[in-house]
């Protein structure tokens, strides 16, 4: 495979993220939410028990080191809140309060039909070759990561 195809790909990747980036912070701002925000809200949509704070910043698509002002500004926006817990006092259950369940719900809908705006011209079969590829690519940067880091 020629080098520059590889260069090509790379910046054809990058390019669609500052793309959905950009877009996504057009879409969220009228909706009072940042895209890191929305993440939350929708990872714990699905976490009736809360999740810690670590498995949070493990699912996350935030820097693990942001996650603890991100909390911090969500919870004083009465969007989420922190409890103890039950076994080990240095643990939180990060949960959802109604409103920001409420949130989410008002969001959620419109997100999906942006999402569907987005990949109107993909094929079922378009997105996961797509997907596909770009799990590897995400695979083969950890494992360059991993070496420089060595």
């Amino acid at each position: 495979m020629p080098a520059s195809l590889g260069v090509d790909f790379i910046n054809r990747v990058l390019a669609t993220s500052d793309a959905l980036l950009r877009a996504s912070q057009h879409f969220f701002r009228p909706l009072g939410v940042t895209e890191a925000q929305f993440n939350v809200l929708n990872v714990l949509s699905d976490a009736p028990a809360g999740m810690s704070q670590r498995e949070l910043g493990d699912v996350l698509l935030v820097d693990r080191s942001n996650v603890t002002g991100l909390l911090d500004r969500m919870e004083k926006a009465g969007w989420v809140r922190r409890e103890d817990h039950p076994q080990d006092r240095r643990i939180h259950r990060i949960m959802l309060t109604a409103g920001g369940r409420q949130l989410w719900k008002k969001v959620w809908p419109l997100y999906l039909a942006a999402v569907g705006k987005v990949v109107a011209g993909l094929s079922a079969v378009e997105m996961k070759q797509a997907m596909a590829s770009l799990v590897a690519l995400e695979a083969g940067a950890k494992k360059w990561g991993q070496k420089t880091r060595a």
